[in-house]
């Protein structure tokens, strides 16, 4: 069974960045996907899709130093569900992708003052944080 998401798009918004009581880093993010198709009159429409990223760990470290709204990135991931209930007893559920791999990509942001701000800095190098090993396989 394969569950991955290669994701290219831009962030939405700068990462939100937050240490759990465990002490564990997350970071979490928007990130729009666009695509594009003729209707039936020729016409060119583009239709974006939102994406809720998470990150943990040294990548989120990572992510929340290197990344700003407008960043376009190169992500990999896996697809995860999760459902709570909230005080006043109402359930929420939520999709996320939970990156295990990113990458800046293209020279400049969308936003012009971010990049003046950033001007100069190295491109982020490869962080893989490995998933925890799964028993259950056969081999």
């Amino acid at each position: 069974m394969i569950n991955r998401i290669i994701l290219i798009g831009y962030l939405g918004q700068d990462p939100e960045f937050r240490i759990l009581e465990n002490g564990a880093h997350l970071v979490k993010f928007s990130m729009s996907t666009h695509e594009s198709y003729k209707d039936q009159t020729g016409e060119w429409k583009k239709v974006t899709q939102w994406h809720p990223i998470i990150m943990w760990r040294a990548m989120a470290d990572h992510a929340f130093e290197t990344l700003r709204k407008g960043s376009m990135i190169y992500l990999e991931g896996k697809l995860t569900h999760r459902q709570w209930e909230d005080a006043d007893g109402f359930r929420h559920r939520i999709s996320e992708v939970v990156a295990n791999y990113f990458r800046r990509i293209g020279g400049r942001h969308v936003n012009d003052d971010v990049d003046a701000d950033h001007a100069g800095e190295p491109e982020p190098e490869k962080i893989v944080i490995p998933p925890a090993p799964d028993d259950d396989l056969p081999f």
